[in-house]
This record gives structure tokens, sequence and C-alpha cells, in this order.
């Protein structure tokens, strides 16, 4: 594969509902084209762009993979992303390192969740989009009602295209094109006929600017259509030199933007990142400004450190196509970056440049990786560690409390893929298990108890004996001493302090940490011979296990501050749910464009799953943010549960 220069280049992410065609489609283009000879099937597992094993066996795309097509002597960057919702951060990602994108949509399931949320990133993104209806050979298909239920779902912006433009679509169009361009709208409501030029040119600009979503049709198994469209992205798409500036900071922090021109200093973002067992990391690399060839230099803006180009080559699926030098616009992969990770800026350093990270979402599940196998913990870390690098949308944390390794991500889908590529790149099964919850222990009422410690074992022995009174505290933790008549010798104090301090790190209910109390020492008594620091720290943690448990304790449990946003003909089911989670709402309030924000405090319990709950509920359309909000009692019976199951556990 040559390489091309920017102007003939387009770079398009192709998004949409799962299974809405877009590997097939690639597939056809690259038949189109000549690339192949005979058309790749999703469930033969024999596609270009699902080559990796786990997409071959799964049937749906997992990774965004790259696919050029070159026609008419213009090589078009096609970004095959996944449909599947848990792999968001992937079309983030390709968004990134396009200039327009294309949304397949079913002709048959018409508009989809999946066609809503990839309109609306590609609206977050400012990102000029094409609309490609696909299948159009399915029985009972009606694309007239298709075109009209995205107009009536994305607005007037979405209009027909057909090649040759005439007809009631010329009309359509030369409408949509006057409305792009104020002398062009004047020259329209006079009567007066755009020339073709004007034409063209006011439906590029439309489409630019997003005043324009042109909507072409496709059957990808016949072939039908797809020249057309590559015809329409080749005429109609914006190419990287076209964009209005790609923004950045520069080495004092202050926003610069760099055209994508091949005379400017080398910059280039690196939008993904794949984990090969075999090659090691492969970094792909969208060229912003000027021209990479291997050996080239450039300046890492996050590590601050120098990295060397080695092997660059171009990549369709996992074909790799030897690539000399690389324009600005191009796309590149790259391998053995030493410190590049996904989202990272390469320059030149004397005209630093850092263009902003990859925004991938919170992750709204959490799991608890076990070992299958004992022993095999630092393989699992580093395997998850290695797998990261190649998908930055889940997170790793240890919880140190609960002394689990817990792995978030979207929802239960990108999970099962990170634990099954495990296995499959690393040789570690896991299993996975529902996070533990870091309950707390405190008092609701008062006590005043003795922590007496006398032993005696020939040679010294060991003596303490406090009076400490117990009773809650809005502190963590509140210590004084009321001493008189010297009844504790003022050195023993902090003892004592310290014994009460590592008692309440296991408390007497289920051996969760106490919180919010306070202890005043008033009285106790010493030996000349047998008393010294350890006796008294000892004494203290007597008295607080006895202590604690005579002034009423209790069990908290964390409660989160809960935002779910919904469609609003989901906020029955969404209030209804929340009731049975124990969740107490806080308000509604509606939002602009339509749905609604539900907020609420729920107890962390019970939202271990809410995910994979709230998506069900409402088709995807649903999402919440949670934080931890305060520790609040848990109700006796539920109490009583818990208290019995940890014990059980411990035996």
């Amino acid at each position: 594969m040559k390489g091309y220069t920017s102007n003939a280049i387009r770079n398009v992410a192709l998004v949409g509902h799962g299974g809405s065609g877009k590997t097939t489609f690639l597939e056809a283009a690259l038949l189109a084209t000549g690339v192949i000879t005979r058309l790749g099937r999703v469930e033969d597992g024999n596609t270009v762009s699902d080559y990796d094993k786990m997409e071959i066996e799964k049937g749906y795309s997992i990774n965004a993979s790259i696919v050029p097509v070159e026609y008419n002597k213009t090589k078009i960057n096609f970004v095959d992303t996944p449909g599947y919702f848990d792999f968001v951060g992937d079309v983030n990602s390709a968004l990134r390192a396009c200039e327009a994108a294309a949304i397949l949509v079913d002709a048959f399931a018409g508009v989809q969740v999946g066609t809503e949320k990839a309109w609306n990133s590609c609206k977050e993104y400012n990102i000029p989009t094409f609309f490609l209806i696909n299948k159009i050979d399915k029985e009972n298909v009606d694309v007239d009602k298709v075109i009209e239920d995205l107009k009536n779902k994305f607005g007037t912006s979405v209009v027909l295209l057909t090649e040759p433009i005439e007809g009631d679509v010329k009309e359509a169009l030369t409408e949509a094109v006057a409305e792009s361009d104020e002398e062009l709208l004047e020259k329209y409501f006079g009567g007066e006929e755009f020339t073709d030029e004007e034409f063209n040119q006011g439906l590029m600009k439309g489409i630019a600017s997003r005043s324009i979503t042109p909507v072409l049709t496709c059957c990808s198994l016949d072939g039908k259509g797809v020249k057309e469209f590559l015809n329409a992205i080749l005429k109609y798409a914006p190419a990287p030199g076209d964009h209005p500036g790609y923004p950045g900071v520069d080495a004092k922090g202050e926003a610069v933007t760099r055209k994508c021109d091949v005379n400017a200093p080398a910059a280039a973002f690196v939008f993904k990142t794949l984990a090969d067992p075999f090659v090691g990391k492969i970094s792909l690399v969208k060229v912003i400004s000027g021209k990479i060839t291997q050996g080239t230099e450039l300046y890492n803006a996050r590590a601050e450190k120098p990295e060397k180009m080695g092997t660059i080559f171009y990549l369709r699926g996992k074909t790799q196509g030897e690539a000399s030098a690389v324009e600005a616009g191009d796309i590149v992969a790259a391998t053995k970056l030493q410190f590049t990770q996904t989202g990272d800026t390469l320059c030149d350093k004397a005209n630093f440049i850092e263009f902003p990270p990859v925004a991938f979402p919170e992750p709204s599940l959490f799991m608890a990786v076990e070992a299958k196998v004992k022993g095999d913990e630092d393989k699992i870390n580093s395997g998850i560690l290695k797998l990261l690098e190649e998908d930055p949308s889940f997170t790793l944390q240890r919880n140190a409390e609960t002394h689990q390794t817990l792995i978030g991500g979207q929802g239960d889908i990108q999970i099962g893929i990170i634990t099954a590529k495990l296995k499959e790149k690393y040789g570690v099964e896991v299993d996975l298990v529902d996070q533990k919850i870091a309950y707390r222990e405190t008092i609701k009422g008062s006590s005043d108890v003795q922590g007496k410690h006398k032993k005696q074992s020939g040679g010294a022995g060991q003596y303490g004996d406090v009076h400490i009174r117990f009773s809650p505290s809005q502190e963590t933790f509140e210590f004084s001493e009321e001493l008189f008549g010297g009844s504790v010798p003022k050195n023993y104090v902090p003892a004592v302090e310290k014994g009460l301090r590592e008692s309440m790190e296991k408390g007497p209910l289920a051996g969760f940490p106490v919180v919010n109390i306070k202890a005043v020492l008033y009285d106790g008594s010493y030996h000349d011979v047998d008393s010294n620091e350890m006796a008294f720290k000892i004494a203290a943690s007597l008295a607080f296990k006895k202590g604690i448990v005579e002034a009423k304790p209790i069990l908290l449990e964390p409660v989160m501050h809960v935002e779910v946003t919904v469609p609003d003909e989901y906020m029955g089911d969404i209030m209804g749910d929340m009731n049975k989670r124990r969740g107490k709402i806080l308000g509604m309030e509606p939002l602009h464009g339509g749905g609604q924000k539900v907020v609420a405090e729920v107890p962390e319990a019970e939202m271990f799953k809410y995910a994979i709950t709230l998506r069900a509920m409402t088709q995807a359309r649903g999402s919440f943010t949670m934080k931890f909000e305060r520790y609040e009692e848990v109700p006796a019976h539920l109490a009583e549960k818990i208290i019995a199951e940890t014990k059980s556990e411990e035996q």
C-alpha cells in the first residue's frame, strides 16, 4: 500500500448499532475495489476487520480496526468500531482519528439505540456525519420509512443523497444547501439556480458544519450502492487538510491549534493501542502534521521523553504493509514505542504541542477477580496491565481494605472479554465475584468499663488497669483523659490511646473498622514495677472490646450519591426500582434536549449490578454516575445477616 498526500486521504469512522453491518460493508468495499475476491462473512469468521480470535469466536467486533480502501486515487481509512455499548471507548478513540463518520443503519431494524448513541457521539465530537442505510435487500424493508424516522429523530439536517442527484432529492438538497450559506440563501429566495460548483461547494460546507447530514443506501451482500457511497465520501467528506485545526496546548500550557500540513513540524496522536503477545505493543497513530519516517525521533509530550519511531507500517485488519514515509492526515501503526500510551502526543520537541487525551467514560460496573489457581496473582496483574494499554476504558483497582482486585468497566460483556483475554493471551484463569462492601461499626449508646491486664509468670510481671467511658462522636475517634491523683501516670496515656486506635481496626460485631467513638480515660491503677506501656496498651484493648459491646454496637454501610439520566418514558420503572434498592429520591430535574435526571441516595450494597439492570430497563438509553456520600446504619434484619455471613467466611 503506497503513501498518500493529505488531500488524497479521507478518514472515516464507521459507527452504529451492533449488527448494522459495518464489518460486512467493509468487505463489500474491499471486494468492489479488488482487494479481495470473495465477500467474507462475520458468521464464518473470515472478515478483514474482525480478525481477532475472540471476535471470530463471539461473532462481533471488540476492537476498533483500520481498513483502508483505495479508490479513484484516494485512500479512505475506514476505522471499524464495535457496536456493543461496552466498547464505547473504542468509538471515542476512532472519532478522534477521523474527520468524518458514517452511521450504519440496518434497513429492517431502523433507528436503534446504537443509532442514537452514535449520533450523540458524532454530535459531541462535532464531526461531519453520513447515514448509510444498509441491508436494503431484506424482505419487508421500507427505506422511505427509515429515512422519515431518521429525520424525525435527528432533525431537518437529515437529507437523502443519491447519485446522480436529480428530482425530489435535488430539490431537498438545494434547500439544505441554501441554508448552509447566506449568499446562497439570498440566491435561492431570489429564484436563481445554483451553478454545479456552488451546489457542490454548498453541500460540502453544509456537511462540514453538520447542517446537512446526507443519507445513502446500500446492500453490502450484492454490492449495490457501495461504490456510490465511496464516491460520496470522496466528493463530500472533508480531507484532513480541510480540518479547521486540531486543538492542543503548547509547552506553556496555552491553547494552540495545528493544521494538517505536511510542511509543518511533525506532530502525531496515538488514538489506540493493540497488545499482541508476539509482536508486543502496536500503537495506532494519526499523523496530524509534518511527515514521519522510520527512525524519526519524536518527543512524547506526556511522558516528557524522546521516542524513536522504529518499524512503521500500514494496517488493513491484521495485514501489514510497509510504510517508508507517512504524511500528515494519514494513519499508521508503530511498534516498540517504549513510553507511549493511548492518548499520547508525539511531536517535534522544538515545536511542542500536546493534543487532549481520548475521553473514556467512567466505569459503571465493578467486579472482583480471583485467581482460579493459587499463586497466579502476579500473572493476573501483569496480564491486566498489558490489557489496560490496549483498552484504557476499563480500570484496575486494589481495595486495601477488602483485599480485592477490582476491574471496573462499562458492563458485563466488556469485563467478560477482559477475563477471556487473560486466559487466551496470558494463560491465567480467573473467577469473577461481587465486590465486598467496606462496612463500618460504631455505637449508639454509652458505656463505662474497666480494662485490667495482670500477668505474673516469674520475674517481672505485667500490670495495667484503666477505666474508660465510651460514647458516640461526630469525629472518627475522639480521645481525652480526666485523670486525677496519679491513678495512671501521664507517660502511659499515649499507650492507652494507641491501644484503643489499634483496637478500632476490628470491631466486635463482624470485624469491620470502628468509627465515630469518643473514649475518656478517667481512672485506673498501676504497679511500680510491673506496669509498662505494653501492659496499658493491652488493658485499653480489653476495655475497648468490653465497652463497645456494652454501648449498643451497630453496623454502618456506605451510602452512595447516584444520578441517573433517562428518557422520560422510563421514569416510572427507575423510581420503582430505586425504592426496591432502599434508595431515597432527592429530586428530579428535566434535561436540556429531553429526558430526566433522577438524584438519589442508595446503599452501595444495592448498586453492584445496577449497570446491567439499568441497561435492561431502558434498552441501554439510561446512564448513571455514583460517588460515596456517607455511612448510615444498616437495618437490623440485614445487619444480622451480614454479621453471620462475615463470621462464616472467617471460619
